[in-house]
């Protein structure tokens, strides 16, 4: 059986447990699993590994939290003050969250302060956004008023991917808790451990015990019973298509609300009145960026014909410039894969397209990275000549991998962007505003970039179209995702009401 204890504080351990109830405990039958640094391939800490009786016992914390109602009975302005106090703890652990998170996921530091600055942040917006979100008070006819009420759902499952682990932890229990409702976060199984030092420190600012309760283990055990567990109202989920499909299947037997972000396989829009400058470089970003694991990269790379040699004359050329090394380097652009399972998926993508014609025109192959021998990197890969039915233009890869066309005009580059069943972002590199305007109204996705590579900012909306899931996350409406709209009538005249007229 687990062993219960109190929450360690220290950011970097050996051993990470589980957080249930306030407490930090193993899983109900002792076993324990590795989490390795993708960098070097080496094993960085155990972790607890939960099973379904460990759900049922997260399960019932959280309920006993939620209806209780200590936390979510509290003043809006209390939940606010605490929610500032995680974001003012984990703003003096920042370099240490900072470091696990590159340990644990590989990603390059530049990154890493990145994402780990906009964790920080989301509680910061939340902590402001719940202050103004109430009813509202709606006309009626003669002696009636009518006004509504926003409550809390209730116990809410949440599971993450590895690509964003501390950022996405915090873009789903910000607006979770901030509204009054209890959370069971599962992260992946590969990158748990900055997920589970947030839990800890939202106890340690004074959220109650089983309001954020955090489960580690397999997905498709403890990750499926979670989702049709009877006891959870609601589910989020960030990750794959297929698996966001399943989870909401699942789902379903118990009508339970659900919000999926999932993949993407985004349009980068290169008209001939850009500036090629300005738009190689955001394009360089806006796919190589977390080594291209990102489910709004834009992997798709439209150029219109006139422009198409000046432009990947720059593209290719400073794309060989870009550092493969320690992670922990400022100097380092692109960091590890997750995971060699990984690195093997993407490698069969880019064969597949060697195979289907396309041309390697850079990278393509494994990576060698002076003194991490050991660890799973990838070439930054351009490829040229597909065609749309090819497997890399249709499929996402969640790797540092984009294919390249073109086009000959507006109407063209639209049915291009079109084209997917995808439709979470895209990005338009043009000087005419009035274009920019059109195309960004034709395209099918919930995030466009103008003259930008930066897709995401607490306070913007943040979701997809089509099979890239719905609901919008990092915004104001994410917390009627975890409201109950309550309808209040009542009738305000001097003489009692007879609708009978008995």
């Amino acid at each position: 059986m687990s062993t219960e204890k109190t929450i360690v504080k220290e950011v970097k351990r050996e051993l990470y447990d589980m957080v249930i109830g306030g407490q930090s405990v193993g899983g109900s039958e002792g076993e324990y699993f590795v989490t390795y640094n993708p960098a070097t391939g080496e094993p960085l800490a155990k972790v607890a590994k939960a099973t379904k009786a460990d759900v049922d016992r997260a399960v019932e914390a959280a309920r006993l939290a939620f209806e209780t109602g200590k936390w979510k009975r509290s003043p809006v302005n209390k939940r606010s003050r605490t929610m500032n106090k995680i974001a003012s703890i984990m703003r003096s652990r920042f370099n240490e969250l900072v470091e696990l998170e590159i340990l644990n996921s590989g990603k390059s530091l530049s990154a890493a302060q990145g994402q780990v600055m906009q964790a920080i942040e989301d509680f910061e917006f939340y902590a402001g956004a719940i202050v103004s979100h109430r009813g509202a008070v709606n006309p009626m006819p003669g002696p009636f008023m009518n006004y509504t009420l926003k409550e809390p759902l209730g116990v809410c499952a949440q599971i993450i991917p590895w690509n964003y682990p501390m950022m996405m932890a915090a873009w789903k229990i910000a607006p979770a808790i901030a509204t009054g409702c209890s959370v069971i976060l599962k992260p992946a199984s590969l990158t748990p451990l900055t997920a589970i030092v947030m839990t800890e420190i939202c106890h340690e600012a004074g959220v109650p015990e089983g309001v954020v309760n955090i489960i580690t283990g397999d997905g498709s055990t403890v990750g499926a019973y979670m989702a049709e567990h009877e006891g959870v109202d609601k589910v989020a989920f960030t990750g794959e298509t297929g698996t966001g499909k399943d989870i909401m299947a699942k789902a379903s037997q118990t009508l339970k609300r659900v919000t999926l972000e999932l993949g993407g396989k985004s349009p980068n829009l290169v008209f001939e009145d850009t500036d090629i400058d300005a738009a190689v470089d955001g394009s360089l970003f806006g796919i190589f960026y977390n080594t291209g694991q990102s489910c709004e990269a834009r992997s798709r790379l439209y150029i219109q014909e006139s422009v198409y040699e000046a432009f990947m004359e720059k593209f290719v050329e400073k794309a060989k410039k870009l550092v493969l090394g320690n992670p922990l380097d400022q100097g380092t652009h692109v960091g590890a894969i997750i995971s060699e399972r990984q690195l093997e998926v993407i490698d069969g993508y880019v064969k597949s397209a060697e195979e289907e014609g396309a041309t390697i025109a850079l990278g393509g192959g494994r990576a060698k990275v002076d003194d991490f021998e050991n660890g799973h990197w990838y070439l930054p890969t351009i490829i040229t000549d597909v065609k749309e039915d090819m497997k890399v233009v249709k499929e996402e890869i969640f790797g540092p991998v984009v294919v390249v066309s073109t086009f000959k005009d507006e109407k063209e580059a639209i049915r291009l962007a079109n084209n997917t069943d995808f439709g979470l972002a895209a990005a338009i590199w043009t000087k005419d505003h009035g274009k920019a305007t059109r195309v960004a109204g034709m395209i099918q996705a919930g995030t466009i970039m103008i003259n930008s590579p930066f897709s995401a900012f607490p306070g913007t909306p943040f979701g997809g179209y089509k099979q890239s899931g719905f609901g919008r996350e990092l915004c104001i409406e994410t917390l009627d995702l975890y409201s109950e709209t309550k309808s209040v009538v009542s009738y305000t005249g001097s003489r009692p009401l007879n609708p009978f007229n008995l």
